[in-house]
């Protein structure tokens, strides 16, 4: 089991939201209020950790370990949002976001493959962690400068814990896993070739709540995640590369084979594809022979 071990690195680098968040060192002469706008709607996606960990552990059913790791990931995912409503209650209450915008993100998803819903969330967290960073250069107030700093830090660490389990998938279904993992990889580090941002809070979840199945899609200003990305912190093909290299670098690492391009994963995809068809024909062909033969009488 990964859980206890991933409980205590994760426990000995834990933030104290009074302790390690300088709060002292508010400048309001720095929070715009269209910074402060962000901070909400930000606030009120992070509390989506809340249905993507009822999707969790009802998917993973059969995963006793992750499914206790996200008693750890709720709660560090969880006071992402808490931290940005306490900025926000300390500094701008009248933006605090309400029970009522909060629960309007908390939805059933539908059911998904747990080992492409894995990949996915933990393409998400490397994304979520460069989104982040870039949040923390933009802002120039320099508590909540702080707190995107200290919510990136946590994103990386989570990926990591991902990927672990990624490998322990690998261990347990083999080339399944491994095909689950690349098509995702392949879809989730084409982001340039979409018209939208490819992260789990903007993706279709819900087909009988269409098109207000995405987590953004429920923010009181849908538009607000192209918007912060495109013309705020300024999410550029400098730092979309970043992310493509290191879900790159990751995959490489993971299937022990070089990805230079999402292409070459692409290509490895193929292969692992025709593989798995392969050997369902042959095992088919194997039963063949018997399905045919005449009942003896």
């Amino acid at each position: 089991m990964l859980y206890p071990e991933l409980f205590r690195q994760l426990e000995s680098v834990r933030w104290n939201m009074e302790k390690d968040i300088p709060w002292d060192q508010f400048d309001a002469s720095q929070l715009s209020e269209e910074q402060a706008q962000t901070i909400k709607m930000n606030a009120i996606t992070e509390w989506a950790a809340l249905p993507a960990t009822e999707m969790f552990l009802r998917d993973n059913r059969d995963d006793s370990d992750f499914s206790a790791f996200m008693s750890v990931w709720f709660f560090e995912e969880q006071k992402h949002s808490l931290v940005l409503m306490e900025y926000l209650r300390r500094f701008r209450p009248d933006l605090v976001p309400t029970e009522e915008e909060l629960h309007e993100v908390r939805f059933e998803f539908d059911p998904a493959p747990a080992l492409e819903t894995l990949m996915l969330h933990f393409c998400g967290e490397i994304r979520l962690h460069h989104w982040y960073r870039r949040a923390s250069e933009w802002h120039t107030e320099p508590v909540i400068k702080a707190i995107y700093d200290t919510l990136a830090r946590d994103e990386a660490r989570h990926g990591g814990a991902y990927l672990r389990y990624m490998k322990k998938a690998m261990n347990r279904f083999g080339d399944e896993a491994r095909a689950a993992f690349a098509k995702v990889g392949v879809l989730m580090a084409s982001a340039r070739r979409t018209a939208q941002a490819l992260h789990p809070t903007n993706l279709h979840v819900n087909q009988a709540l269409f098109p207000r199945d995405t987590i953004q899609s429920r923010l009181p200003n849908p538009e607000w995640l192209e918007h912060w990305l495109d013309k705020q912190i300024q999410f550029d093909a400098v730092w979309e590369n970043k992310v493509v290299e290191r879900i790159l670098a990751n995959m490489s690492s993971l299937m022990e084979r070089s990805f230079g391009s999402v292409q070459d994963l692409n290509r490895y995809r193929k292969e692992l594809t025709r593989a798995l068809e392969q050997r369902v024909n042959e095992k088919m062909q194997a039963l063949a022979p018997n399905d045919a033969k005449p009942a003896s009488v």
